[in-house]
């Protein structure tokens, strides 16, 4: 199987939040033979995962923070665009298009997961969307080349996180437009 990123051997986290930012640091504390590295952001960030789970799932890279039946939308995405995936699913939730949200924090630990569990995660919606605040590079692992991407096309801006997301589009609305637009 093919890396998904660019440096080997590395795990590279993007917690979502303090939790999922406790369970990245306990993974690589237990790593012994490859360098980790965690990606935080300096934004006031929501809690995305609100029931408590004994298991370490980030040590899984990936899993599903918030499930719908029958899903005609997943939404992928890592450290602080999942605060705005949340929001989306909310939105397309409210308009009765079924939308799940799948955490991804480490690329790498998804990869070394069993099969079956890769594609539980990854799911069967028609409708795959990925944010991020970089570029698209690994996301077609998750939605495939006909999934949409809302994140960086373009570099070279400063400022604050909310203008810049702003600016590169990189919203909650953003990801709902995608995701109606697909749909239609």
């Amino acid at each position: 199987m093919a890396a998904l990123r660019a440096i080997p051997n590395l795990l590279m986290f993007r917690p979502a939040d303090a939790v999922e930012t406790a369970e990245c640091w306990q993974q690589a504390l237990k790593e012994q033979h490859r360098p980790s590295g965690l990606a935080l952001t300096r934004q006031n960030l929501a809690p995305s995962r609100l029931t408590y789970s004994a298991e370490n799932l980030c040590a899984k890279g990936a899993y599903e923070l918030i499930a719908a039946d029958n899903a005609k939308v997943s939404i992928f995405a890592s450290g602080s665009e999942v605060e705005l995936a949340v929001k989306a699913a909310g939105e397309l939730n409210g308009k009765g298009i079924a939308t799940r949200v799948v955490s991804v924090p480490c690329f790498e630990l998804f990869q070394e997961q069993p099969a079956d569990y890769r594609k539980a995660v990854i799911g069967d919606a028609p409708v795959k969307i990925a944010a991020e605040a970089a570029v698209r590079q690994g996301w077609d692992y998750f939605i495939g080349n006909d999934g949409d991407f809302v994140g960086m096309h373009s570099f070279g801006a400063s400022g604050p996180a909310k203008d810049l997301f702003k600016h590169f589009g990189i919203t909650s609305d953003a990801i709902v437009a995608a995701a109606e637009k697909k749909l239609a």
